[in-house]
């Protein structure tokens, strides 16, 4: 498993591993480098989720497989809130993510209940591939085959989280919004006047940066605390849908998430360096153009 990235916090159960590193670099670097690893490893679960569902495993099996699939995403959270206490910004504005990624982020990750939104369309996909099997009375253990009492369960806990991300958004909105309140707006001001006045090297002052950091402290400390709350509710979905699912369900939603998840990263990384390929080649004609017209 990666190493636990960000050494300037306690770093228990880290393991050593090609991708991770803790023993050089920023936070945001090492956090980037752990990303990468967990990637990878993330790739290799799903190969083995895959090949359990052409394989007879028994249900203990499967359930290690699962668990070992959960541990791997609460590792993740765990090594995301060790560098939030680091660098929360680099947590919010990931640059180890791509332009496609970002778009869909929803405070530093994904939305916890698209979690819900996945899991239907799973399930829809799976019910109409296995309709004559279903209609026949035959069981046929993937998400097709949810019985009323797991739906049930699956719209209450859908409910609840739905309730709390909204509860997260506003926290949010409310924080985003004390970037323009008075103490802000007084500092910000008397800042350009010393700048105006040449009283300051843009900034540079001693003084001022303290008053700057003090007053961007409480800011950060804000935004800590709510991806800390957006981080738990996405981990906290997740096991409440693995605990209602059966193990071989568990099995196809896990491997859905993960599909969705590499493959999104896959198609955004491809599109970012396509699109600075096409920016590096209209520049080129750019200059080429210049140079031309300039030398007749």
């Amino acid at each position: 498993m990666s190493e636990l990235p960000c050494p300037s916090y306690d770093m228990y159960h880290s393991q050593p591993s090609e991708y991770g590193t803790s023993e050089s670099g920023s936070g945001t670097d090492s956090f980037h480098k752990f990303f990468e690893g967990w990637v990878v490893e993330q790739n290799q679960h799903l190969k083995e989720l895959v090949a359990s569902t052409t394989t007879e495993l028994t249900d203990e099996k499967l359930q290690a497989l699962i668990d070992g699939v959960v541990k791997h995403y609460e590792y993740y959270y765990e090594a995301k809130s060790k560098c939030a206490k680091h660098d929360v910004l680099a947590m919010l504005s990931p640059t180890w993510r791509s332009s496609l990624e970002d778009a869909f982020l929803w405070i530093g990750g994904w939305r916890p209940s698209m979690a819900f939104h996945l899991l239907y369309s799973k399930a829809g996909l799976q019910f109409e591939a296995k309709l004559d099997e279903l209609l026949q009375g035959l069981r046929t253990s993937d998400l097709g085959d949810l019985s009323a009492t797991q739906l049930a369960q699956i719209d209450e806990i859908q409910k609840r989280t739905i309730a709390e991300e909204r509860e997260i958004t506003d926290m949010m909105a409310r924080h985003q919004e004390t970037v323009a309140d008075a103490s802000m707006v007084e500092l910000s001001h008397a800042v350009s006047e010393m700048l105006r006045a040449n009283e300051t090297d843009k900034g540079g002052n001693k003084e001022v940066e303290e008053r700057v950091d003090s007053a961007l402290m409480p800011k950060e400390e804000g935004l800590e605390e709510i991806l800390q709350r957006a981080d738990d509710l996405r981990l906290r979905t997740l096991q409440g849908i693995v605990n209602i699912l059966r193990p071989k369900q568990c099995i196809h939603f896990l491997i859905a998430a993960a599909e969705l998840h590499l493959r999104l990263h896959e198609w955004g990384k491809k599109r970012d360096t396509s699109r600075r390929l096409n920016e590096g080649t209209s520049s080129d004609e750019g200059t080429t153009h210049d140079l031309s017209t300039t030398s007749r």
